[in-house]
């Protein structure tokens, strides 16, 4: 019996949601997906101490405003990770925009033309990556300009049909609906314990996929933040899914039958609308789960990318004295 990873595969295209380079070269996904606190936990591994050291030595070298050298540290870093796990997988890695700018469109397009240069002067070129936006307003709007333009982009910490169906508007290359934030939240706000058929996230991303075949719209859905491998089980068949190395470890070793959940030979009728901003943003304050889950993950991604570059300005400090 092949294992239910293996049949996972044979039905969905499998993303690692890791920085860990020994694991995506044992697992052998298609894609890699990073964002801060990813890239934060994978310099602080040793194999990646040498590019630690090369980034902060080419950080003595530049000039200006030492929090603008550190910033442009943390940002070679987080490249340096990308392109790390670009040679391991064939698909794309998807690169994450500071999340401070998640509410500033023309920075965040400008970032995202900065990363692009960045994987390009590396010889890795835009098709290989994936520009990673918060699916704020103002991230979906970056997206819009920046997918015209060529520039496939992810736009994550979504939560809600309005940030799908703006998404969808904005002709996205990909989604990334969070599962199992919003399973934490339901579970806080009522005390309930669920199974997986009745997991609010599950459904979330069910309701999107179904959305989105209904409506011959080509953004993919890629199900992320998974809290357990039966949650993973129950969206068998989503476009694409990004797993953490121990749950595709836990499915490497289930011989079981998986039953694919979702199809788009199954989809149902789906009433197609959109959003304007006004519809967005009071769908979205309507929408309690949604706005927290939004605000909070922008806030530890801001936090961890505060926590790298601190760490980076202290680097450039001691090398300095």
């Amino acid at each position: 019996m092949t294992s239910k990873l293996d049949q996972l595969r044979e039905m969905t295209t499998v993303v690692a949601d890791t920085g860990d380079i020994e694991a995506v070269a044992r697992l052998k996904p298609v894609d890699c997906t990073t964002n801060p606190s990813i890239v934060l936990k994978a310099l602080g591994t040793p194999m990646f101490a040498d590019t630690f050291k090369e980034a902060v030595a080419w950080g003595k070298k530049q000039s200006g405003n030492p929090e603008a050298v550190a910033s442009h540290v943390a940002d070679r870093l987080a490249i340096s990770v990308g392109a790390a796990l670009s040679k391991l997988v064939p698909g794309r890695v998807s690169t994450e925009v500071d999340a401070d700018l998640s509410f500033d469109t023309q920075a965040s397009i400008a970032k995202a033309h900065s990363i692009v240069a960045a994987y390009k002067e590396r010889g890795i070129e835009h098709d290989r990556i994936l520009i990673k936006l918060a699916s704020t307003w103002e991230g979906i709007r970056a997206a819009e300009v920046l997918q015209k333009e060529g520039i496939d982009c992810n736009l994550t910490l979504l939560f809600s049909k309005a940030q799908a169906v703006a998404c969808a508007d904005a002709k996205v290359f990909l989604i990334s609906p969070f599962v199992g934030r919003i399973l934490d939240w339901y579970k806080k706000s009522t005390g309930k314990d669920y199974t997986p058929e009745e997991d609010p996230g599950v459904l979330s991303v069910r309701e999107i996929y179904n959305y989105y075949k209904a409506n011959d719209i080509k953004t993919i859905v890629m199900g992320a933040s998974f809290r357990s491998a039966p949650e993973v089980e129950a969206l068998a068949g989503c476009d694409r899914l990004t797993i953490s190395p121990n749950l595709l470890d836990e499915l490497s070793k289930d011989e079981g039958k998986l039953e694919r959940k979702l199809s788009p030979d199954n989809k149902k009728p789906a009433a197609k609308i959109s959003v304007d901003e006004k519809t967005f943003r009071w769908m979205m304050n309507e929408d309690a789960m949604a706005t927290e889950k939004l605000a909070e993950g922008i806030r530890q991604f801001g936090k961890d990318l505060v926590t790298l570059r601190t760490m980076v300005t202290k680097e450039l400090q001691l090398a300095a004295a």
